[in-house]
């Protein structure tokens, strides 16, 4: 997967984070923002945008859908709408399992 885990450290975090995070331009993030619903970020007076990690969670979403998965972002949009809970509930467990396979490798390593 290419998008790099990082320990949660702020409240927001600005559109380069998020592009550097996930390996794409920013361009890609505001074009998806107006494609996909779920992404709404919050907005300065200045017209900043300002992230929290459920707008990080929803790009992940679009992310893995369309980058990884190959949808269309028709086909990507119409999943989210039909299956959205259960695409992040997937995540969440093959996250925990990489996690837990990195330990294990890490105590196998260490006998």
């Amino acid at each position: 997967m290419a998008f790099k885990e990082f320990e949660i450290k702020k409240l927001y975090y600005s559109i380069g984070e998020i592009a550097e995070m996930f390996g794409v331009n920013a361009s890609l993030i505001r074009f998806w923002e107006k494609e996909f619903e779920i992404l709404q970020p919050k907005k300065s007076k200045s017209g900043t945008r300002r992230y929290t990690q459920e707008d990080i969670d929803n790009f992940q979403l679009v992310y893995l859908l369309v980058k990884e998965k190959g949808y269309t972002l028709e086909g990507a949009k119409q999943k989210i709408k039909e299956e959205r809970t259960k695409i992040i509930t997937q995540q969440k467990t093959i996250l925990s399992l990489k996690k837990i396979k990195i330990l294990l490798q890490q105590i196998e390593s260490s006998l």
